[in-house]
């Protein structure tokens, strides 16, 4: 298992259930925005202490608080990164669903492997399959050259309408074991049952998939996400692979909140594309669990 490089700069211990980046200052989404971004790196620590490392702490600890008020914990700016786009590849849901999920991952992240095998199928049948959840993703790659390549496959795969078969095989049990060289990102490609490998590769290392990584990666620096997986729900934070039931409360809590404020299918609109740019390191601190 490799170890990427350790940043020079200080920076907190990591959260128990999540991957850990090295820390990059917000991107300018405004005040709120900024606020919201300490309380998401906070987040990081608290939902998951106590103890331990995250290569040592089991991913299901204890809970994130998630309040019985539906707007406890809620920014409003946040939400709007939703894009809501029905055009999107690497999204599932309903466009206009009433509550959004944005997920920032990386494939070499245990612990976001774990939410994509144990939790997220669960919460696609209860909830994206009834209409009240989309889900989002955003390629947040923190590991290094095999965590670029597998994010730039996956947006690949998405092209020929297969990224979420390339997600369950990247995410399978032994796959992160195995690396994501540009040969195993291709064989994944193959198993996802992506039809046209030769532009695959190809999209794999073109200015697209390199365009559409770097922006992700920059929007999930900009609200201060320093571990996988992160996640916002209708803008709520909650860091790490947390328990279904925290997932669960969140959703309920925000679909609630739009039926009670008519804000369903309430179109998001990103804040990323003009923001400055982040400062500091990319290196990630540990290794990927």
């Amino acid at each position: 298992m490799s170890t990427p490089k350790k940043p020079t700069s200080a920076s907190k211990k990591p959260a128990p259930g999540s991957g850990r980046s090295s820390s990059r200052k917000p991107l300018v989404y405004g005040a709120v925005i900024v606020v919201a971004a300490g309380l998401l790196g906070f987040a990081s620590y608290k939902a998951t202490a106590p103890g331990g490392s995250s290569e040592e702490t089991s991913a299901t600890g204890p809970a994130a608080e998630v309040s019985a008020d539906a707007q406890a914990g809620v920014y409003p700016e946040l939400a709007k990164l939703a894009r809501r786009d029905a055009g999107d590849k690497l999204a599932v849901g309903r466009a206009d669903a009433p509550v959004v999920l944005i997920e920032y991952a990386d494939f070499k992240c245990g612990y976001c492997g774990k939410f994509a095998r144990d939790t997220e199928p669960e919460l696609i049948e209860e909830y994206v399959e009834k209409g009240t959840l989309r889900i989002e993703w955003r390629n947040f790659p923190i590991f290094g050259e095999e965590s670029e390549n597998a994010a730039r496959g996956a947006w690949a795969a998405g092209q020929q309408d297969r990224f979420w078969e390339f997600h369950a095989a990247a995410y399978a049990e032994g796959a992160k074991e195995k690396g994501f060289s540009k040969d195993r990102v291709k064989a994944l490609a193959r198993e996802a049952g992506v039809e046209d490998l030769a532009r695959f590769m190809k999209d794999l290392d073109g200015e697209g998939a390199r365009a559409a990584v770097a922006k992700d990666q920059e929007q999930a620096y900009g609200i201060g996400a320093t571990s996988t997986p992160s996640f916002l729900i209708n803008g709520r934070p909650i860091a790490g692979a947390q328990p279904k039931e925290t997932f669960t409360r969140a959703i309920e809590a925000a679909a609630e909140q739009a039926r009670t404020t008519g804000t369903a299918g309430a179109t998001g609109s990103e804040s990323s594309g003009d923001a400055e740019g982040a400062e500091g390191s990319g290196d990630a601190e540990g290794s990927a669990k």
